[in-house]
């Protein structure tokens, strides 16, 4: 009896073909209602390059907010790492009071599709300056972090455990570039138990003094509209990330496109935009910038596929 293998003998100009009857019986995710793509054909040839590399050349960008976490639960929305630190441990009334008008006043402009990244990038330095301001009058206690953590409604997205699990056992690097607060963020991963060895923080950090009182925020500012000068200054130099050319990137907003731009003789950057909210004035955008868009889901489902597939030793 002969069996026949479609990947032996076969011309290059079908194997395209063969791979878009792949992608529909092995990575079923990417035809969720909820996934939409500009240039289907391309995604999956860079999937596919990015397969034929291995996870050995593979490294993973990601926001944090609202793209690692969820970004509602039964309609109420989750908590950021900023909005963690509403808790009556750290900050009093009248500080959530003024935390909130700024977010009424400027989260609008942040998803403004009719707004240029130079027409907002002043805009979000004020809205952060603002935050992080308020936040050192409060004289927020370092030994309360923790609890203020425990006692939030943060999630992290559906499938979270198998997107960090497999990452670490395939020693995939996972770089989480954050315009939040670096020590919120590393709490909640904690407390998820997904603080693993592999994963690199790049935030804003707090500074405590010496009775772990905030006194200020570390480094340079970062925005959700400045990650690029981040990318440069900070991912570049990171030696675990050295020699893997291929980047998946997970991000929320148009600014974390530029999250790569650290990553040196790239080869294959592939890219997917949660489009969470204010779905029908960006989705025009949204699908002209990332790769993959996902409408409103609040899973990993579509990352934990793709990273699936990529570090399968199957077709290579």
């Amino acid at each position: 009896m002969i069996y026949h293998n479609p990947w032996i003998y076969t011309p290059v100009r079908t194997v395209l073909a063969i791979w878009h009857q792949l992608t529909k019986s092995e990575i079923p995710e990417l035809a969720k209602c909820s996934v939409l793509m500009k240039e289907r054909s391309r995604v999956e040839e860079t999937i596919y390059a990015m397969q034929r590399a291995g996870a050995g050349s593979l490294q993973v960008i990601s926001d944090f907010d609202m793209t690692l976490t969820r970004f509602a639960h039964n309609g109420t929305r989750v908590p950021t790492t900023h909005n963690i630190l509403d808790n009556r441990l750290l900050i009093d009334e009248d500080c959530t009071k003024k935390m909130r008008e700024l977010l009424n006043t400027y989260y609008p402009i942040e998803i403004d599709a009719g707004r240029t990244a130079e027409e907002k990038l002043p805009l979000m330095v004020e809205w952060w300056t603002e935050v992080h301001e308020l936040l050192i009058q409060q004289k927020i206690r370092k030994d309360m972090l923790a609890k203020a953590v425990k006692e939030s409604s943060a999630m992290l997205r559906d499938g979270y455990k198998l997107f960090f699990d497999h990452l670490t056992e395939q020693r995939v690097p996972l770089l989480i570039f954050s315009a939040g607060v670096g020590d919120v963020l590393e709490e909640v991963i904690r407390q998820n138990h997904v603080f693993y060895p592999n994963v690199h923080i790049i935030s804003n950090y707090m500074d405590f003094d010496q009775t772990g009182v905030l006194r200020a925020f570390k480094g340079q500012l970062i925005h959700s509209f400045n990650k690029r000068e981040g990318a440069l200054s900070h991912a570049a130099g990171l030696r675990e990330l050295q020699g893997r050319p291929n980047v998946l990137l997970l991000g929320d907003s148009l600014g974390d496109l530029t999250m790569a731009d650290g990553v040196s003789e790239h080869q294959n950057i592939l890219t997917i935009g949660f489009l969470n909210d204010k779905v029908e004035e960006r989705k025009e955008s949204y699908i002209n910038s990332f790769d993959i868009v996902l409408v409103q889901d609040e899973t990993m489902d579509v990352a934990n596929a793709v990273l699936r597939y990529i570090t399968s030793l199957r077709h290579k």
